[in-house]
């Protein structure tokens, strides 16, 4: 692969993903092996070149020797397109572009509650964008409903089988419930909450999928599927801890978010 000189890329040190994919760029010498700092630390001869805020929302890319700054995909385009000169046609075609750049910024504007880290003290943060968040609930209850209402129909044997809609009703149901609770107990952290929540959900959905893939390819006793269930959401209850932990909103967030789930399972059971 051909490496892209005299640039360097400058990444959240905040961001696991951010770290991985610029370090990628640097192991399959897409870039030279100076050509990555974050933006936290960035090197004095850089930082009056860059928008710092942009730089935090958008992952910049600096030409060191005519001072030039993208940011965002055009510069993961500028780096993958010198690697691989095939893909520039398409990198060139706008329509792409935007529709790339739609999807980036749907992941960079998320990306503290997809998997979040401590924030250092006074260090540039994201930018939050509220219709990118909405988005990001939308989707992530969408496909947590839609996995979890066909992994219900694995479950019969324990627990009865509602509506179509049930686990739409349910995903969405406790979206309000701990928005609500949140709102009452801290605020402020209202969206950052309830993303890292959503990301727990389908993170979780995702996991059941395999139970699913194995009802499909071989025939496993109706109690594994229960027990696989109970796992997974342990494991989610592990997780909602962590983030709690990091978001600094102690144990009340994880209680309330049992409570719902006891909650509902009285209603499936008593209706």
């Amino acid at each position: 692969m051909k490496t892209l000189n005299n640039h360097v890329i400058l990444f959240d040190d905040e961001c696991p993903m951010c770290f991985v994919y610029t370090k990628a760029f640097v192991k399959t010498g897409m870039l030279a092996v100076d050509g990555r700092e974050s933006y936290q630390n960035a090197s004095a001869h850089l930082c009056p070149l860059i928008d710092q805020q942009r730089a935090a929302n958008e992952i910049a890319l600096v030409n060191t020797e005519t001072g030039e700054v993208t940011y965002g995909i055009r510069s993961l385009f500028k780096i993958i397109g010198n690697a691989i000169p095939l893909f520039q046609p398409l990198f060139q075609f706008k329509p792409f572009i935007l529709l790339m750049s739609k999807i980036y910024a749907f992941v960079s504007y998320n990306r503290k509650v997809i998997i979040p880290s401590e924030v250092k003290i006074n260090a540039i943060q994201p930018s939050f964008k509220l219709h990118y968040r909405i988005a990001y609930l939308l989707l992530t209850w969408f496909f947590t409903a839609l996995i979890l209402t066909n992994y219900a129909q694995l479950l019969t044997d324990f627990v009865p089988l509602g509506g179509k809609y049930r686990e739409y009703f349910i995903c969405g149901g406790q979206i309000l419930f701990q928005g609500m609770i949140i709102s009452f107990y801290k605020k402020e952290k209202l969206w950052d909450y309830l993303g890292n929540m959503m990301t727990i959900s389908f993170a979780g959905s995702i996991l059941l999928i395999f139970g699913l893939m194995t009802h499909h390819f071989f025939e496993v006793n109706s109690i594994f599927y229960i027990l696989y269930f109970m796992l997974v959401a342990g494991l989610m209850l592990l997780e909602h801890i962590r983030r709690s932990k990091i978001l600094k909103l102690g144990w009340a967030m994880s209680i309330t978010w049992v409570l719902y789930r006891l909650i509902i399972l009285v209603l499936i059971f008593s209706l």
